[in-house]
Protein backbone atom coordinates (compact mmCIF):
# COMPACT_ATOMS: atom_id res chain seq x y z
CA UNK A 1 0.00 0.00 0.00
CA UNK A 2 1.06 3.52 -0.71
CA UNK A 3 1.69 5.86 2.11
CA UNK A 4 2.11 9.41 2.12
CA UNK A 5 5.87 10.37 3.54
CA UNK A 6 6.00 12.95 5.30
CA UNK A 7 2.74 15.10 7.31
CA UNK A 8 3.83 18.06 9.31
CA UNK A 9 1.74 19.19 12.17
CA UNK A 10 2.56 22.75 12.89
CA UNK A 11 0.21 23.57 16.36
CA UNK A 12 1.09 24.67 19.85
CA UNK A 13 -1.69 22.68 21.00
CA UNK A 14 0.46 19.25 22.51
CA UNK A 15 -2.75 17.68 23.18
CA UNK A 16 -3.81 18.28 19.32
CA UNK A 17 -0.51 17.49 18.35
CA UNK A 18 -0.70 13.71 20.15
CA UNK A 19 -4.29 13.57 19.15
CA UNK A 20 -3.26 14.30 15.13
CA UNK A 21 -0.41 11.73 15.35
CA UNK A 22 -2.24 9.47 16.90
CA UNK A 23 -5.13 9.46 13.96
CA UNK A 24 -2.02 9.51 11.32
CA UNK A 25 -1.04 6.48 12.71
CA UNK A 26 -3.33 4.43 13.13
CA UNK A 27 -4.81 5.10 9.72
CA UNK A 28 -1.49 3.70 8.68
CA UNK A 29 -1.45 5.67 5.97
CA UNK A 30 1.80 7.91 6.62
CA UNK A 31 4.88 7.14 7.28
CA UNK A 32 6.63 10.05 9.01
CA UNK A 33 4.28 12.61 11.28
CA UNK A 34 6.83 15.89 12.10
CA UNK A 35 5.76 18.06 14.78
CA UNK A 36 6.39 21.62 15.43
CA UNK A 37 4.90 23.92 17.94
CA UNK A 38 4.96 27.34 15.55
CA UNK A 39 5.29 28.42 12.20
CA UNK A 40 8.59 29.43 12.41
CA UNK A 41 10.25 25.77 13.49
CA UNK A 42 8.39 24.53 10.74
CA UNK A 43 9.30 26.77 7.99
CA UNK A 44 12.88 26.42 8.99
CA UNK A 45 12.47 22.69 8.57
CA UNK A 46 11.48 23.58 5.27
CA UNK A 47 13.76 25.78 3.96
CA UNK A 48 16.51 23.60 5.14
CA UNK A 49 15.56 20.79 3.64
CA UNK A 50 14.71 22.40 -0.05
CA UNK A 51 17.92 20.77 -1.34
CA UNK A 52 16.29 17.06 0.23
CA UNK A 53 13.00 16.73 -1.58
CA UNK A 54 12.79 13.24 -0.26
CA UNK A 55 12.41 15.17 3.46
CA UNK A 56 9.73 17.52 2.44
CA UNK A 57 6.33 17.52 3.82
CA UNK A 58 3.52 16.27 1.35
CA UNK A 59 0.92 17.55 3.44
CA UNK A 60 1.27 20.33 6.04
CA UNK A 61 -1.81 20.50 9.12
CA UNK A 62 -1.32 24.24 9.90
CA UNK A 63 -2.61 26.13 13.14
CA UNK A 64 -3.70 29.81 12.80
CA UNK A 65 -2.96 31.17 16.16
CA UNK A 66 0.34 30.49 17.26
CA UNK A 67 3.01 32.42 19.62
CA UNK A 68 6.22 33.65 17.83
CA UNK A 69 4.91 32.73 13.43
CA UNK A 70 1.50 31.95 13.52
CA UNK A 71 -0.52 30.28 10.24
CA UNK A 72 -0.82 33.35 8.36
CA UNK A 73 3.16 34.39 8.99
CA UNK A 74 3.98 31.20 7.74
CA UNK A 75 1.54 31.03 4.79
CA UNK A 76 3.20 34.59 3.99
CA UNK A 77 6.73 33.04 3.84
CA UNK A 78 5.82 29.75 2.41
CA UNK A 79 4.54 31.32 -1.17
CA UNK A 80 8.01 32.76 -1.36
CA UNK A 81 9.95 29.32 -1.56
CA UNK A 82 10.89 28.00 -4.68
CA UNK A 83 10.11 24.11 -4.33
CA UNK A 84 11.68 21.16 -6.48
CA UNK A 85 8.79 20.26 -9.34
CA UNK A 86 5.84 18.34 -7.73
CA UNK A 87 7.16 18.71 -4.19
CA UNK A 88 4.87 21.32 -2.67
CA UNK A 89 2.41 20.17 0.14
CA UNK A 90 -1.02 20.57 0.58
CA UNK A 91 -1.70 22.71 3.15
CA UNK A 92 -5.17 22.49 5.26
CA UNK A 93 -5.42 25.37 8.16
CA UNK A 94 -7.22 23.52 10.90
CA UNK A 95 -8.54 26.23 13.53
CA UNK A 96 -11.11 26.53 16.39
CA UNK A 97 -11.51 29.91 14.73
CA UNK A 98 -14.69 30.68 12.54
CA UNK A 99 -14.17 34.46 12.26
CA UNK A 100 -15.05 36.17 9.14
CA UNK A 101 -11.54 37.73 8.85
CA UNK A 102 -10.01 34.46 9.11
CA UNK A 103 -12.12 33.04 6.50
CA UNK A 104 -11.39 35.89 3.87
CA UNK A 105 -7.38 35.79 4.47
CA UNK A 106 -7.02 31.95 3.94
CA UNK A 107 -9.13 33.34 0.80
CA UNK A 108 -5.12 35.22 -0.34
CA UNK A 109 -3.80 32.02 -0.52
CA UNK A 110 -5.01 30.09 -3.08
CA UNK A 111 -2.13 27.72 -1.97
CA UNK A 112 -4.62 26.78 0.66
CA UNK A 113 -6.06 23.16 0.09
CA UNK A 114 -9.01 24.01 2.80
CA UNK A 115 -9.66 25.64 6.12
CA UNK A 116 -11.20 23.21 8.57
CA UNK A 117 -12.59 24.27 12.06
CA UNK A 118 -11.23 22.21 15.02
CA UNK A 119 -12.09 19.43 16.26
CA UNK A 120 -11.36 17.16 13.21
CA UNK A 121 -11.84 13.69 13.18
CA UNK A 122 -10.26 10.80 12.06
CA UNK A 123 -12.54 10.29 9.10
CA UNK A 124 -11.89 13.83 8.51
CA UNK A 125 -7.61 13.13 8.22
CA UNK A 126 -8.34 9.93 6.63
CA UNK A 127 -10.48 11.74 3.48
CA UNK A 128 -7.86 14.19 3.44
CA UNK A 129 -4.97 11.69 3.49
CA UNK A 130 -6.93 9.58 0.84
CA UNK A 131 -7.13 12.31 -1.38
CA UNK A 132 -3.49 12.73 -1.30
CA UNK A 133 -2.69 9.22 -1.99
CA UNK A 134 -3.76 9.04 -5.80
CA UNK A 135 -1.21 11.24 -6.58
CA UNK A 136 1.65 8.66 -5.40
CA UNK A 137 0.13 6.03 -7.33
CA UNK A 138 0.20 7.07 -10.44
CA UNK A 139 4.20 6.63 -10.80
CA UNK A 140 3.94 3.01 -9.03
Amino acid sequence: MNKIKNVCVVDDDDLFQFVMRQHLERLQMVENVLKFSDGEQALTYIISNLEHPDLLPELILLDVNMPYMDGWQFMREFVKLEFPPGKMAKIYILSSSTHDSDLLKAKEFPVLAGYLVKPIGKPMIQQILSDLLPAHSEGS
